[in-house]
């Protein structure tokens, strides 16, 4: 592929369409962006599509399966991660002069808080076929050539999501309580059991839900890979500085190019 033979489209907040050379055009705000393209929706329809309300931009963003759904949710709860935008764009591009263009919608465009930008696609290892994998390929060459990483991203564990499912219900900023937070902060400045730090700070009902906020905000941490959360699970603080990939690196269907 020649580098002019990337053709970028995007659809902006206010509803106007814009289009043309990737190298001239991957400069816009596509964390910003409206979805490019409307989910499908038809009788019989096998996967379950709707709109995830994240915390991290406080947008209602996309999702087409509840495979994607799970790493909207692990984005969501990253602390590196500003933004996340659905269906951001359309590439396009020719193989050997060919005069048909090849196309293909990224899942997600993910903006983190460094400025760098990662461009996300949810596909699970099982439903990859030729034509999928030529297409994640191509994404990742046109990511790598405008600075972009790029990931294709398989099931994560269900451990995992169910724990994020859980805690997914306690991102808005509200259930955040002063002085319970900081209470909870000091109480698990030591690694402490879950209830038993929680029942420390005072009525388990009004605390507990300050406590799942602050996990889900990583200001606390718990082993959420390999265990359902429970009374008696370790709470104790974050590490200064916790990468996003440390929550599914182990993943057997993840793979990361760019």
């Amino acid at each position: 592929m020649e580098a002019e033979d990337f053709w970028l489209e995007y659809v902006d907040a206010r509803g106007e369409s814009h289009g043309g050379p990737l190298e001239v055009m991957w400069r816009a705000r596509f964390e910003a962006a409206a979805q490019v393209r409307a989910f499908p929706s038809y009788r019989g329809q096998r996967n379950f599509s709707g709109w995830y309300w994240a915390a991290t931009c406080s947008e209602l963003v996309g999702y087409e399966s509840w495979v994607e759904l799970g790493h909207l949710m692990r984005l969501d709860a990253d602390p590196d991660v500003v933004a996340v935008a659905s269906q951001p764009f359309r590439l396009s591009w020719r193989y050997g002069g060919q005069g048909r263009r090849i196309r293909h919608t990224p899942d997600y465009f993910v903006r983190r808080r460094d400025g760098t930008a990662v461009v996300v696609d949810v596909r699970p290892d099982k439903q990859i076929e030729s034509a999928d994998a030529a297409k994640f390929s191509a994404t990742a060459e046109a990511c790598t050539r405008v600075g972009w990483g790029f990931e294709r991203l398989g099931v994560l564990d269900p451990v995992l999501v169910a724990n994020l499912r859980w805690l997914s219900g306690y991102r808005h900023p509200r259930v955040r309580r002063e002085p319970v937070a900081g209470a909870l902060l000091a109480v698990f400045s030591e690694p402490l059991g879950l209830l038993a730090g929680a029942r420390a700070v005072g009525d388990p009902l009004a605390v507990l839900p300050v406590l799942y906020h602050l996990l889900w905000r990583r200001e606390l941490t718990a082993e959420l890979r390999t265990q359902r959360l429970s009374a008696a699970s370790l709470v104790q603080p974050a590490p200064t500085a916790v990468r996003e990939v440390g929550w599914d690196a182990d993943s057997p269907e993840a793979a990361v190019a760019g």
